[in-house]
């Protein structure tokens, strides 16, 4: 019961943010919880938290922009342009 009420307060409280807030903190959450199970330390829980949030917004901002979509180039920078036709 207390996990489904966390759950509940957790997505209440990012239901007024933007589509890149929300990337953003849904990244972060889900980075430090996977960093510190991989890792089992609090600096590595702090680096997931950091690259799912940076990973999360800038995915969130591509939601926020229609017709747009997010790619990687073969060099592995990311860019946003046109969706194929069709999206």
């Amino acid at each position: 019961m207390k996990k489904a009420l966390v759950l509940a307060l957790i997505g209440l409280s990012v239901a007024g943010c933007t589509q890149t807030e929300k990337g953003a903190s849904i990244g972060a959450v889900s980075g430090a919880i996977i960093g510190g199970a991989v890792t089992g330390n609090v600096r590595g829980a702090a680096v997931g938290a950091a690259i799912g949030g940076v990973s999360g917004a800038v995915l969130g901002s591509v939601a926020d922009q229609p017709g747009q979509c997010y790619y990687r180039d073969r060099y592995g920078r990311r860019y946003i342009d046109n969706c194929p036709r069709g999206y």
